[in-house]
C-alpha cells in the first residue's frame, strides 16, 4: 500500500514514528522534508504561528494529494502529517516521509505532495509579529516568489 498515512494533528509530530512507518527493506532512500516555523517573512520577524483548518475537508484532501502522487510515483510509500493549533519558532507544522528504491523518486514525491499540500488542502496560518500584530498569511505566497525561494 503507497499511502501509508495522512493526518492533521494537534500535538507534536513523532518523526521517529512515520520513519518506521515509511521504511522497508526495499527501499533504499527515505526522504524526509519538515516545514518549520521559521523567525522571518517578508521581512518582517515572527515569534510564533496558529494554523487553522477545516478538519473534514482538510484530511480529505490531504490523503488525495497524498494518493494522488503515489499514483503517479510506482513503489512510492508515503506519510505525511500536518499539524494545527499554536507553533513556536522551530515546531515542526508539516512532515513528509517518502521512501522509495531510489532517491530520485523519493525527493521528487516529497516535492510534490508538499507543494500539492500547499495549493490544495484548506490549512490557514496566522503569523505572529514581533511588533504584536497578527496576520494571516496566503498559502499560496510560495508560488508567486521567484524560483529558489521556498516560502
Amino acid at each position: 500500500m503507497p499511502l501509508l498515512h495522512s493526518a492533521i494533528v494537534e500535538q507534536p509530530i513523532q518523526l521517529d514514528h512515520l520513519i518506521r512507518l515509511a521504511q522497508s527493506d526495499g527501499c533504499g532512500a527515505v526522504v524526509i522534508f519538515l516545514g518549520t516555523v521559521r523567525d522571518v517573512n517578508d521581512g518582517r520577524s515572527v515569534t510564533g504561528m496558529d494554523y487553522e483548518a477545516y478538519l473534514p475537508m482538510a484530511q480529505k484532501e490531504l490523503r488525495a494529494v497524498a494518493l494522488e502522487v503515489c499514483s503517479r510515483v510506482p513503489d512510492l510509500r508515503v506519510c505525511v502529517e500536518h499539524r494545527i493549533g499554536s507553533l513556536a519558532l522551530g515546531d515542526v507544522s508539516v512532515a513528509i516521509m517518502a521512501a522509495h528504491p531510489h532517491r530520485s523518486e523519493a525527493f521528487n514525491g516529497a516535492r510534490a505532495i508538499i507543494d500539492e499540500l500547499k495549493r490544495r488542502v484548506p490549512i490557514w496560518k496566522r503569523e505572529h509579529y514581533a511588533n504584536g500584530e497578527l496576520s494571516w498569511v496566503d498559502p499560496t505566497h510560495s508560488f508567486t516568489k521567484p524560483a529558489g525561494g521556498d516560502g
